[in-house]
């Protein structure tokens, strides 16, 4: 039976599945679920997945959710996995672990209250609240940080590895959303991040041509939103 993955290209931990999948000749079957038209609320789609979150896989019989435990048993079913993208050694493997559970309280709520305020409010005419705002770019800025000077700080992959694993192809995923911001946001966060900058394009040559593919669709919406918001506000931020 082939796998189904239940995913919206827009959302991050979607990507990061997708092209795994793809970069390890796993067939699966994509079933789109548009989170922006709220189709992961439908009662057909909770049945599935009672958080409403996308992704989701179905394999048979069993339903997974949550990105990272994906990947973690994607990669340990299919014995075509490449060993880089979720090492046998039980020290590499911690070190991958110990970067995903950083991810989410980090990263993660950095980037992802970045967008809220500079993007997601403003398009639906909701005010921002300037302090959130301020707070969202610092927990961003922080996190940026650590992942420039820690993570990245002994190989061109996250922690010292010469390959990505997993681990790469979900911050990166994350750091791939902030295009959804105005050009000049975007550079102002991103352009003091050096290592980081050049993990991304190390990243995206190493999964080519999987991972332009699987992003077009953020392409297409970032053009999107930023003729909305010059068409709203007179500017593209």
């Amino acid at each position: 039976m082939t796998l189904k993955v239940y995913c919206d290209r827009m959302s991050q931990p979607s990507r990061a599945i997708l092209i795994f999948c793809k970069m390890n000749g796993i067939d699966f079957e994509e079933i789109t679920i548009n989170i922006l038209k709220g189709e992961q609320h439908t009662p057909e789609y909770k049945a599935i997945n009672p958080m409403c979150q996308v992704p989701t896989i179905l394999d048979g019989d069993f339903t997974l959710f949550e990105s990272h435990a994906i990947l973690i048993y994607l990669s340990c079913k299919y014995p075509g996995v490449a060993s880089h993208w979720y090492p046998s050694d039980l020290v590499e493997r911690a070190k991958v672990h110990s970067v995903l559970d950083w991810h989410h309280a980090n990263l993660r709520r950095g980037s992802v209250g970045v967008i809220v305020n500079n993007v997601m409010l403003p398009l639906n005419c909701i005010p921002s609240n300037p302090k959130a705002a301020e707070e969202a770019e610092k927990t961003l800025e922080k996190a940026l940080t650590v992942l420039e000077t820690f993570w990245l700080k002994d190989g061109p992959f996250l922690v010292g590895r010469s390959q990505p694993s997993i681990a790469d192809l979900n911050l990166v995923s994350e750091v791939m959303e902030l295009e959804l911001l105005s050009e000049e946001l975007h550079d102002r966060i991103l352009s003091p991040y050096k290592k980081v900058l050049q993990w991304v394009e190390d990243t995206k040559s190493a999964t080519a041509p999987h991972f332009e593919e699987i992003h077009g669709v953020l392409f297409k919406k970032r053009k999107e939103i930023r003729e909305l918001m010059v068409a709203k506000f007179g500017k593209t931020e």
